[in-house]
């Protein structure tokens, strides 16, 4: 291991202390309060938006994958990969906080329209991210990886110590995922980023919020993805 991959290694434990430190009282106090609104949505319609996210997520899936790069050679360095990373960050960043600036803009109707744009740009990001650290996603178990890397972004504390446990793990935990638990997907996601989201439907303030709720969710993304490819990279590396 070399001395950037030593730096990296100590960046990662700084980042997984992150992970599992237990949220403020502020974000505890909300996910408590969406929990219990989502107690009295009828059982029926959580599946019917279990099932539509599912099919949607797949939808993005396919079509990221087709126009997705081909992953970086194994022989490039994880200094080059993550100055790649960032760079298209950046361009995922920008991206996502115009289209959150133009739909916060335009009222609730384009307001609702932002989220499965969001998400195809959030999707988009960690199918780059993946062919950048060397992995191959027409794999159906690299596709379960990066869901998981978007659930550890976007969810509650108890997830979130759950989600990483398998990222940190993933050789031993890979062989008994069969699929994602999608009801537990997106009612983690939809928790996340109902009251900004909400926030962002309001008359003359929805641009801003748009905007800036778009740049930090894609930065949160971006760091997530970036450390747990990182992660896997490393352990990779010290196994070949």
């Amino acid at each position: 291991m070399g001395a950037y991959e030593r730096q990296v290694y100590k960046e990662i434990q700084e980042w997984r202390s992150k992970v599992l430190k237990r949220s403020g009282l502020f974000n505890q106090l909300s996910k408590k309060a969406q929990t219990k609104v989502n107690s009295y949505i009828p059982e029926k319609a959580h599946t019917v938006i279990s099932d539509s996210i599912k099919k949607m997520i797949k939808a993005i899936l396919v079509g990221s994958d087709i126009t997705t790069k081909k992953r970086q050679p194994y022989d490039v360095s994880l200094y080059a990969r993550d100055k790649l990373l960032k760079e298209k960050l950046a361009s995922y960043r920008k991206t996502a906080v115009v289209e959150g600036a133009g739909t916060g803009a335009g009222g609730i109707f384009l307001g609702l329209a932002d989220f499965p744009l969001l998400l195809s740009i959030k999707m988009k990001f960690l199918f780059e991210a993946a062919a950048i650290y060397g992995y191959d996603t027409k794999v159906y178990e690299e596709r379960l990886f990066l869901l998981h890397i978007f659930q550890l972004a976007f969810s509650s504390d108890e997830m979130r110590k759950e989600t990483f446990n398998v990222l940190e793990n993933w050789e031993r935990e890979k062989d008994r995922l069969a699929d994602m638990d999608w009801r537990v997907f997106q009612q983690e996601y939809r928790d996340h980023i109902d009251l900004v989201k909400l926030l962002q439907l309001v008359p003359g303030f929805g641009a801003i919020i748009g905007a800036y709720a778009n740049h930090s969710l894609l930065d949160k993304l971006g760091e997530t993805a970036m450390n747990a490819y990182r992660m896997r990279y490393i352990k990779d590396l010290s196994l070949s």
